[in-house]
């Protein structure tokens, strides 16, 4: 397993490799962030933000979520996965910020959770990128980083693998190193032909040393 000094130093490669990773989420305010991160659930950034180009010209906010009919909606969304139930789960949580918050995106991580189609990971990119409150997301690219490298175990939950993340990484660094990791594992180690051969941290990764001798 990775100890701790070995995961400041991948802390900082990685930082070094992307210093400018950011939410790829195009948005303008906490409540399209919200909309964004809930349409990205099993889906590309890419393709949230090729919907969101139109869906945010034609709705502003909660209140135009409301005024139209759950078909129009999902015809709206209709290139995105689950795009039924995420349509219901949009005008679930717009009603729900119009009755109980002024129409407002709350900036409490546990009160976002409680609203619809919001999971942990939701409200971790929405409370750090549009409130600037230190998060860490574990999204699928966190999780494969963070399992190759040796930092979990492979059987971690995502919650686990939140857990030790911000146990080990200080905490004015949980934003940035989120986005980071993401970059590295979305652009870099990626799912499928990971570029182990030429990555900075094949000395202390266990995956990466694994596929080379495998392949020798």
């Amino acid at each position: 397993m990775l100890t701790k000094k070995e995961w400041a130093f991948c802390l900082d490669e990685i930082e070094k490799m992307f210093p400018n990773a950011h939410c790829e989420l195009i948005h303008d305010n906490p409540f399209e962030l919200t909309v964004a991160t809930l349409l990205s659930a099993q889906c590309t950034d890419v393709l949230v933000n090729r919907v969101t180009a139109d869906l945010f010209k034609k709705y502003k906010k909660p209140e135009d979520y409301l005024s139209v009919d759950i078909e129009e909606l999902q015809q709206d969304i209709r290139s995105i996965g689950l795009y039924r139930n995420k349509a219901k789960n949009i005008q679930a949580l717009s009603r729900i910020l119009i009755e109980q918050f002024d129409g407002e995106v709350p900036a409490d991580r546990d009160i976002l959770m409680t609203l619809p189609g919001v999971g942990r990971k939701t409200a971790n990119v929405v409370v750090s990128n549009a409130f600037g409150i230190p998060a860490l997301a574990v999204d699928t690219h966190v999780e494969r980083v963070a399992k190759r490298l040796g930092m979990n175990r492979w059987k971690d939950t995502p919650l686990a693998v939140e857990e030790k993340l911000m146990r080990w990484t200080p905490r004015e660094r949980w934003t940035d190193t989120h986005h980071q990791l993401i970059f590295f594992g979305r652009y870099h180690c990626k799912a499928q032909n990971p570029a182990c051969s030429e990555c900075p941290l094949l000395s202390v990764c266990r995956e990466g040393k694994k596929r080379l001798k495998a392949l020798a």
